[in-house]
């Protein structure tokens, strides 16, 4: 696998659990366990869906640096590794005179290039941290005011193939109906802005009860622009909801910010 080119100047979906869905598909596994923020949005005759979706863990970004040092106090000119361009706008919002830069590899690779002085810092969920025993290795929680989430950041995906009922049954038995319905709604703003890995499209939506509220923003590359929309409803028209927004931010000039982003990574 090519470890060096970045990958936000990879334009496909889905590159990391393609391999893994395809011995779902052809009846090697049963099933597969995904980063929701990683998979796609299936196209109805792909022979797959989201059988279950655990109950959800932090949304949050975690800043993991050398010393320590908090975002606020990192020198001019630091070197911040991160995969994802929706995190490069916003570090370019909060810090415009750090320089953030494309990294490769896993939790534990990119956390060893901080250590070893390739990078001052790291930009990282605090979910996947959680899930491999490293949280010792935060050095801040970045607000998430000023550090939307991707959609789906903190849940998984449980995927299997559709026609196999029993399996779907079973992992029925481990879904979380309030996450369920954030990432639905999540996962209808990017279907709508046709998201993807080279757009930086933050959405957090959280269900309380029958309600839920959903907010969704996208930056302009410098960060300076941010468009940014929220509502709330009933958490039966999750979708709806995520779907004016998506449609209100188009309105306000998504697609030209989405357009001007498109170029940068080829």
């Amino acid at each position: 696998m090519d470890q060096r080119t970045p990958l936000f100047s990879l334009d496909q979906k889905g590159i990391f659990e393609k391999e893994i869905d395809q011995a779902v598909l052809d009846g090697r596994v049963d099933f597969a366990v995904h980063s929701m923020k990683d998979i796609p949005v299936f196209d109805k005759d792909s022979g797959l869906l989201i059988a279950s979706v655990p109950e959800r863990g932090s949304v949050a970004d975690m800043l993991v640096s050398k010393g320590d040092v908090l975002l606020r106090d990192l020198e001019k000119g630091s070197r911040i590794g991160t995969s994802s361009l929706l995190r490069v706008a916003q570090l370019r919002r909060a810090r415009p005179d750090l320089n953030p830069e494309p990294i490769r590899g896993n939790v534990e690779t990119r956390i060893q290039k901080v250590d070893k002085g390739e990078f001052d810092a790291v930009v990282l969920a605090e979910a996947g941290l959680e899930r491999l025993g490293m949280t010792g290795r935060i050095s801040e929680q970045l607000p998430v005011e000023d550090f939307m989430p991707a959609p789906g950041q903190g849940a998984l995906a449980v995927v299997a193939r559709s026609d196999n009922l029993g399996v779907i049954d079973i992992l029925r038995s481990i879904e979380h109906p309030q996450t369920r319905a954030e990432i639905e709604a999540e996962r209808e703003l990017v279907r709508i802005l046709e998201g993807g890995c080279k757009v930086p499209v933050g959405a957090l939506a959280r269900a309380h009860g029958d309600g839920i509220r959903i907010a969704a923003c996208i930056f302009s590359i410098d960060g300076r622009e941010k468009l940014l929309v929220e509502r709330s409803g009933s958490v039966r028209e999750g979708t709806v909801l995520a779907r004016e927004i998506g449609e209100e931010l188009i309105q306000k000039g998504a697609k030209k910010i989405e357009a001007s982003w498109r170029t940068v990574y080829v």
